[in-house]
């Protein structure tokens, strides 16, 4: 398209009254003149969308027209879109993970406990988080960690229902799900985002792609600074470059070290009822279970805890039940092998 081609549409939509049309035109318009290298007039149409939307009632996200968006629309139509919506009692001393990853969760958590501060000074509030890295990491954990600290509810999409065959479905249901967040100042929880926020691929028929990371791009740019957005992700090469930059912390999980490893024993025998029957056979093992994620090897240990419970002739009158090593050795062998390592 050419800019005369852009520049129409944006008045169609525009006389049209079709707000939704006009923001994605604005939009496209937008990345057009960042890739014909006039950064400036995009950046200067960007503050104009942004200014008025700030100043104006008609917010995408919490209105449309004169009346509210959630006085129009049935909470049936965004039931279906909504995996659960829960409260969480977690806190950071709830979740192991490596030092850089715990520091910006809690930068993060201290920008919202200090929201009125930063206003006050007309600073942005950091309210678009990104976690990306290997699965059973901590990155679902860390987005209840978010919730339980800051006391907010959490929307966890189910994507299965977001994502539609039908051209333009997709971008509707996203924008639904938004304007629910906006309006009961919550946390929207995405998992697998990479699969609605991949690259824009320009082959797909009618863009639908490109339409569904654009008016992510939208939802992020008009999103209350109250509001927070979590999308996590086990691919993140795999997304939109434009939409990472949107993010305003990007927290990348690894597999754990041998000293997160033991941190996380630590935690999940916290209470003190069960012990080794071997400490020098449960160093080992903490070395043997090196490549394994978080969540692979507390569901070992806890399973181990289980058989070993369950082996012992009279449990209810043992103090401290130990855990056997090799049990818990053969099932660490177990999910090496079914992981290919």
């Amino acid at each position: 398209m050419s800019q005369s081609d852009y520049i129409k549409d944006i008045a169609k939509y525009g006389l049209e009254n079709d707000q939704e049309k006009l923001l994605f035109a604005l939009n496209e318009f937008i990345d057009y003149s960042k890739k014909s290298k006039k950064v400036n007039f995009a950046i200067q149409l960007q503050s104009i969308l942004k200014e008025s939307f700030q100043h104006q009632k008609n917010s995408p996200l919490l209105k449309t027209g004169s009346d509210s968006y959630f006085n129009r629309i049935e909470d049936k139509e965004v039931g279906d879109l909504i995996l659960e919506k829960l409260t969480s009692d977690y806190n950071l001393n709830n979740i192991v993970a490596d030092k850089t990853v715990i520091e910006n969760l809690n930068y993060f958590i201290e920008e919202h406990n200090k929201l009125e501060l930063l206003q006050k000074f007309n600073l942005p509030v950091s309210n678009k988080l990104l976690l990306h890295g290997p699965s059973g990491c901590g990155k679902t954990l860390a987005s209840y960690v978010v919730a339980g600290e800051l006391n907010k509810m959490m929307v966890v999409v189910n994507l299965g229902a977001i994502v539609s065959s039908k051209l333009g479905e997709t971008s509707k249901n996203l924008s639904k799900i938004f304007r629910k967040a906006a309006s009961e100042d919550c946390i929207i929880f995405i998992d697998e985002f990479d699969s609605i926020g991949k690259v824009r691929d320009y082959s797909q028929d009618h863009g639908e792609m490109k339409r569904v990371v654009n008016t992510i791009l939208q939802l992020f740019d008009y999103l209350p600074q109250n509001s927070i957005v979590i999308a996590a992700t086990n691919q993140k090469d795999m997304l939109d470059e434009a939409l990472v930059r949107r993010f305003d912390f990007s927290i990348g999980f690894n597999l754990p070290t041998e000293n997160e490893i033991k941190d996380l024993i630590s935690l999940t025998l916290k209470n003190g009822n069960f012990t080794f029957d071997s400490k020098a056979k449960a160093n080992k093992l903490i070395k043997h279970s090196i490549g394994l994620s978080y969540y692979s090897i507390q569901k070992t240990l806890v399973t181990a805890i289980k058989r070993s419970l369950f082996a012992v002739t009279k449990p209810e009158f043992i103090l401290s039940p130990k855990i056997d090593t090799t049990v818990w050795k053969n099932l660490i062998d177990i999910e090496k092998k079914s992981i290919g390592i």
